[in-house]
């Protein structure tokens, strides 16, 4: 079944790029979610003033790739500790946070966030929300990374190929 869901991970473009690699993944998008304006622009963002988030929409396939797997994923390349913080970027428009507009989509949020908040010993700094708004980002912060491979990212670059270390297992 085809589901949607957003990701705040710090800079998009890292995130993007990352996700894009995994089979099931159909569709990734950046863009700003959960803020107090219409239509920001990333200048918007940056200045911190609308609430808006960094977030990459993921349409995916659950059955190829349960929501609980794309979320160890996620997991794997956020500080879920860190406070409006990921690598250098800081602010509360990189701030970490999980939205979603399928409330059936709750359980197995929880289930991993549980689990993760379990292994660290303490509660996440990860919003755990329903999507209240989300705004495509400009056309240059989409595929940013594909279209400039010596972009910054706070993600490690060899977690942009992973998928095939998995696979091999």
């Amino acid at each position: 079944m085809i589901q949607t869901i957003y990701l705040a991970g710090g800079c998009f473009w890292g995130l993007q790029k990352f996700l894009d690699q995994f089979d099931g993944v159909q569709e990734t998008e950046t863009g700003y979610a959960n803020g107090r304006t219409v239509m920001p622009t990333y200048e918007d963002v940056k200045s911190q003033r609308t609430g808006h988030t960094e977030t990459v929409r993921v349409t995916y396939d659950d059955e190829i790739l349960p929501t609980g797997q794309l979320l160890d994923y996620y997991f794997m390349v956020i500080d879920p500790l860190s406070v409006n913080k990921q690598g250098e970027d800081e602010g509360i428009n990189y701030r970490t946070g999980i939205y979603y507009e399928n409330p059936a989509l709750l359980t197995d949020i929880r289930k991993v966030v549980n689990h993760v908040a379990e292994k660290v010993g303490r509660s996440l700094a990860v919003e755990v929300l329903p999507l209240q708004n989300f705004f495509k980002a400009e056309e240059y912060h989409q595929k940013y990374l594909d279209k400039n491979p010596g972009g910054y990212c706070h993600i490690n670059p060899a977690m942009m190929h992973i998928h095939d270390r998995i696979k091999k297992g």
